[in-house]
Formats: C-alpha cells, structure tokens, sequence
C-alpha cells in the first residue's frame, strides 16, 4: 500500500510539474477552435482618408514595386497618399520612391535608427499636416490586396456607421502572409508558422473579442488613437510593445482578416537566423519586462484584452513548446513503464498538451493554403525545431536596439 501510493504522488507531482506547459497548449486550443472565418463588415463606407506609410532603408531595388502595388488599390486615389519614409539611407531609395509616385520624407539621425523611429516620424507628419484621418503601416518589400484600404475603412466606420471616435475601430491589423511560400521547404515552413501565428491565434482572438496583436506590416491606426497613445516604440518588436500599450490605454487591435498583406520570406539559412534571432530576442525581451506585469493587472482589473496579450506574452514560441510538451510525455511514459504504474494524471496531462499542439499545427497549415506539399515539409519540423532552439541558445545578435538590420531579399541573393 505504501508503494502504490508513493506513486500516486509522484503521479499528481508529474502532473502539476506540467501545468504551466498545459495551460500554454490550451490557450493554443482555445484559440484553435475559435479560428472560423466570419463574414467581414458590410458597413457603409465613409470619406476616410489614408496615409500609407512605408519605412524604407536602402530599399532601392524594391521600394517602386511596392509604391506601384499600393497605387492600384481598389480605393479613390484623391482619398489616399503614399509616404515613403527613406530613413537613414545610403542608396537611391528616396529618388526611386519619387520617381514611382511617392511622398518622399528623407530622415538622417545617426543616434536614433531604426524603424519605431521612423513610423514616429511618420506619424508626427501625418498628424501634423491633417491630410488623413489614418494611417496604415506597410513593409518595403510588400505586396498588399486591392481591397486593403476598403476592410480598414469599413472597420473605422464602425458597425452602426458612426464617426471615428466612437464607435468604429482605432487600431487594426490586415493578415500578414507569405509572397513566395514556394521558394523552398523553409519558408513553406515559415507559410505554415504564419498561419498559425497571423491566422489561426489572431482568428481565434478577435472572436474573443479582445486584440488580435499587432505584426509589424499592414498595420492602420486613426490619428485619434495616435494622439491618445503616441507611437514611442522603437525596439526590436516596435509591434508587440505598441499594442501593448495600446491595450493599457483601452484600445483593442481588430482583425481585419479579408485583407492581406504579402511579405518576402528569405530561404536562405544564414538571412532566416538573423531575422529569427532579432524576432525571437526581442518577443523574449517583451516577455520579461511585460508578461507578468500584463497577466496581474487583468486579473485586477477583470480585463479580458490584457488578460489575453499577457497569455500571448508568456507563451513561449512554439518550437520551445513543442519540446517542453514532447519531453513531458516521454518523462511521464517512462516513469510509467520503470515504475509498472499507470501514471494516469500526468500522462493524461501530457496527452492533452501535445494533442492541443498538434490540432494547432494542423489548423495551421490548413488555413495557410500550401496543400500537400506543405504537409510533408512538415516532416523537417524537427529540424527547424532543433535550429530555433540553437538560435536560442546562441543568444541574439549584438543590434542595438531598434536598430535598422536589413535582411536581404530573395532577389539579391540570387
């Protein structure tokens, strides 16, 4: 009796050791099964004016194919303006950018460098000049739908047709996807994690009724949120720490899912390990200044959208899951077979964290839209596990922060 029961307790021990892991892989669930794709707003569309706003650095072999794709977006031209922001460059960004149609602002400063930089400045001219009444944050190497300003304007309208102000939305976010998911295994790979990531949690998200999370391209704010809460984000993830902010004054981000935005992904190992560490390091600096700050206001205050950026936060990227989850199973299995015991609470808790995992995966790779190909790519899943995890053991980079790192593109490299 005592032998079995000794057991039990190491049972309930293993099970509660796995909790955080669980918890984790539920949230992951939760947001699983809520990623329907409703009907967007049929609202009635008002006069909104935009600026779009690109941040370029030495972007001159691409900055006039962007700036022309945005010129033939299905919305009155009189109602929109490019604004190329040449920041810190060396090439001929700012002449390339005129000469396809852009306002060009050129910004010099040797000390405060990078892309949360740039969007203030950006931003500081919009508002100033009283063109627009938002404006929308695309990438220089993007291809947007024609119907990105329409989904945006529509959500800022709001669904009884208010003004901006009251009821219509303040901050938003177009689904930011791949241009080339064909290149190569990695970034039909990386396809599949935008799926997931951009897809799948924000889907889930916005059915909550709480902030899908800003990405960093295809993003639109009204001048009015931006006078509530001025965009001083300038790190690494210049996204991540704005919508928090924006969450902390009360605005939630809206997905605008009918909407893409297309970036390049780069296939090659050696551009892929730079931008993943500058992601990954800079989420992990989020997750130590601002996870568990998040998670205790939202339960003071009953707050579901702090709650939920709080879980989006601390959850750790899924590569590092994945293993947590994969060697929780296989420390429980074991104990269960050294033991001759059926361990039924941890192995049950560790059944339920890698099933949530992979219903993740595969919604994930269902709504990316690579097909089989994509699904046997995913065979090499353990691989570009075990490289996130190196990558993470290496440490990041030596970029300052917020720092202008241009990864090249594909075209380059070719």
């Amino acid at each position: 009796m005592h032998v079995v029961t000794s057991w039990t307790w190491l049972d309930v021990a293993l099970c509660v050791a796995q909790l955080p892991v669980a918890v984790a892989c539920g949230y992951l669930l939760s947001l699983t099964l809520l990623s329907y794709r409703p009907q967007p707003p049929t609202t009635r569309i008002g006069p909104r004016k935009f600026d779009i706003i690109i941040p370029a650095h030495n972007e001159e072999l691409g900055i006039a194919r962007t700036v022309k794709n945005l010129s033939e977006v299905d919305y009155p031209a009189h109602l929109r303006r490019i604004i190329v922001v040449a920041d810190n460059c060396s090439d001929a960004t700012a002449q390339k950018a005129r000469e396809a149609g852009a306002f060009v602002l050129e910004r010099q400063d040797t000390t405060k460098r990078g892309k949360g930089y740039a969007l203030a400045h950006a931003f500081e001219f919009s508002q100033q000049d009283g063109f627009a009444e938002a404006v929308v944050v695309v990438d220089a190497d993007t291809v947007v739908s024609p119907n990105l300003l329409t989904a945006f304007a529509k959500r800022i309208e709001g669904v009884e047709g208010s003004k901006a102000g009251a009821e219509g939305a303040h901050a938003m976010q177009a689904h930011y996807g791949v241009m080339n998911p064909t290149a190569s295994w990695r970034t039909r790979l990386m396809t599949i994690a935008l799926g997931m990531f951009h897809k799948v949690r924000s889907q889930g998200r916005e059915a909550l009724g709480v902030s899908c999370g800003l990405r960093g391209n295809g993003m639109c704010f009204t001048h009015h949120a931006l006078a509530k809460v001025p965009h001083d984000a300038f790190s690494v993830v210049e996204d991540l720490e704005y919508g928090i902010r924006l969450a902390r004054n009360g605005f939630r981000v809206h997905y605008v899912w009918e909407a893409d935005v297309l970036g390049e992904m780069v296939s090659a190992e050696k551009q892929s390990r730079s931008q993943r560490q500058r992601w990954e390091g800079g989420r992990a600096q989020m997750r130590k200044l601002h996870g568990w700050p998040l998670l205790k206001d939202g339960l003071r205050k009953r707050d579901g959208t702090l709650l939920d950026i709080a879980m989006d936060v601390l959850v750790p990227p899924l590569s590092q899951l994945v293993l947590a989850a994969v060697g929780c199973a296989v420390m429980a299995g074991a104990f269960a077979w050294w033991s001759h015991n059926p361990m039924p609470w941890a192995l049950g808790v560790a059944g339920f964290s890698v099933a949530s995992l992979g219903a993740y995966v595969l919604r994930g790779w269902w709504v990316s839209g690579v097909g089989v190909r994509g699904l046997l790519d995913l065979a090499w899943a353990p691989v570009y596990v075990v490289w996130k995890v190196w990558l993470m053991l290496r440490g990041p980079g030596a970029e300052k922060r917020g720092e202008w790192v241009r990864t090249s593109r594909e075209g380059e490299n070719r």
